[in-house]
């Protein structure tokens, strides 16, 4: 059973920084790819940032020079750093893993979220 465990979330001022932290059960060498996902209040699940397991990685372009996405293999773990918060960014983030098997099969993963409230 896949575990992703995200914290690192909080209040923080416009202009500051918070870095999130989603901790994986098992290797994350299995995962073809980790991300972070956002979800504020009244809109839809979206993609932030993600990272494959060859490094590359792809940003929403709403984060695009902000944030950076890194993952430590050895300790099992993604990161998200976020820097020049903006109200906007206020959402719960979650960490997301897919093991991709072929075009029609791939394993999803999610964490249980953890909230970032970027006050004005």
């Amino acid at each position: 059973q896949v575990q992703l465990v995200e914290s690192g979330g909080g209040l923080v001022q416009a202009g500051g920084s918070l870095r999130l932290t989603c901790a994986a059960s098992g290797n994350i060498f299995s995962f073809n790819r980790m991300g972070w996902y956002r979800q504020a209040p009244g809109k839809q699940r979206e993609l932030v940032a993600s990272i494959t397991s060859g490094g590359s990685t792809n940003y929403s372009d709403a984060v695009k020079g902000r944030f950076t996405i890194s993952r430590d293999n050895a300790e099992n773990t993604v990161y998200l750093q976020m820097n020049s918060l903006k109200p906007e960014d206020t959402a719960v983030y979650y960490c997301n893993a897919e093991r991709i098997w072929s075009v029609l099969r791939r394993d999803v993963y999610w964490g249980q979220g953890t909230q970032a409230t970027v006050s004005s």
